[in-house]
């Protein structure tokens, strides 16, 4: 599975920039990494742990603009048509099962 956050904060104010910065760094501490500007996606085991992160991203999301999330399959993910750029074939991005016996 994977969660996507997509974002749209204002930054008109310092405080609501400092809200932006520290919201995009709990993103991050979270696991997520930047797909594009106010785009972050975060693989997670099964649906149950998504939803989980999605409840604790709302608890500290801003309340000034907009921020939104989706969950999405793995096959649905790669499914993903490409209209113009490259795909990131990068570690990050891939989804490879570990299995610890």
């Amino acid at each position: 599975m994977r969660l996507m956050i997509m974002f749209d904060l204002p930054t008109l104010t310092a405080m609501d920039r400092r809200n932006y910065r520290q919201f995009r760094k709990k993103l991050l501490q979270d696991g997520f990494t930047m797909m594009q500007e106010s785009i972050y996606t975060c693989i997670l085991i099964d649906r149950q742990a998504a939803n989980l992160l999605n409840n604790k991203i709302s608890l500290y999301a801003p309340k000034k603009g907009l921020v939104q999330s989706l969950i999405v399959t793995e096959k649905q993910f790669a499914s993903m048509n490409f209209l113009t750029g490259e795909k990131d074939n990068s570690e990050e991005n891939t989804f490879e099962r570990l299995t610890v016996i």
